[in-house]
């Protein structure tokens, strides 16, 4: 039997790389509503915010990568370089206000809570399941001193199994890096729709709803079902 030709082989591989990747962007695609979110987003925010929906959702159907880490570096420096950081106070003109993704996206703008709530569902429609999520109240050291002031502050975590050390998403700092590697970071506690844990371990504490423990974190995932997450 004749060898086949190593540039077969090779042009082999291409081809199926392509067809996985066309495979992933198609499947994504129709896994996700966008004529829901098209049509929540629309009467709301108008042509003025249309681009950058669209490209979010141009960025969701890519699939944004093969592999969950690809997906948090890429979904981080998406809303990282697309929204820009603002107060609640002069986004929302309210205190404390947690947007949806698509209200992020309208206004362009979000404070912590809002890149990691749109991080966190963006995430979960690129292929990352959602118990591999969290999101985490810290405070933040603003100095490199360990006597410097600390502000509040919240990030998202990714958890490759509940025991592993996770990786921290910000919006302050632009590199997705494990936990080890942000001692400017103290978990106060994490949460996600499945629970509230003990700071960033998996030691659940508590529900996620029900009782009023989160009420903003209630009333935003109501928020978000009825735009189509």
């Amino acid at each position: 039997m004749r060898a086949i030709p190593s540039y077969l082989v090779r042009m082999v591989g291409v081809i199926s790389i392509f067809i996985a990747s066309l495979w992933l962007a198609l499947t994504v695609h129709s896994a996700v509503n966008f004529d829901q979110f098209l049509a929540s987003f629309t009467p709301r925010w108008g042509a003025s915010a249309m681009p950058r929906y669209l490209a979010w959702k141009d960025f969701v159907a890519s699939g944004a990568g093969k592999t969950d880490l690809e997906r948090l570096k890429k979904v981080n420096e998406f809303f990282n370089r697309t929204i820009t950081f603002g107060d609640d106070s002069v986004i929302w003109g309210q205190l404390d206000y947690w947007a949806t993704p698509l209200e992020t996206l309208g206004k362009g703008a979000g404070d912590c809570e809002d890149f990691v709530i749109a991080k966190y569902y963006t995430l979960q429609l690129v292929g990352v399941p959602a118990e591999k999520l969290r999101l985490i109240y810290v405070h933040a050291r603003t100095g490199v001193s360990s006597a410097t002031p600390t502000q509040a502050h919240m990030v998202l975590a990714y958890y490759g199994t509940p025991d592993d050390e996770p990786l921290v998403l910000d919006n302050l700092v632009g590199e997705v890096r494990l936990a080890s590697r942000r001692p400017d970071l103290s978990p106060v506690f994490s949460f996600n729709a499945q629970g509230i844990f003990a700071g960033a371990s998996n030691k659940e504490i508590a529900p996620a709803v029900g009782a009023g423990r989160l009420s903003r974190w209630e009333d935003l995932l109501k928020r978000a079902r009825a735009e189509g997450f």
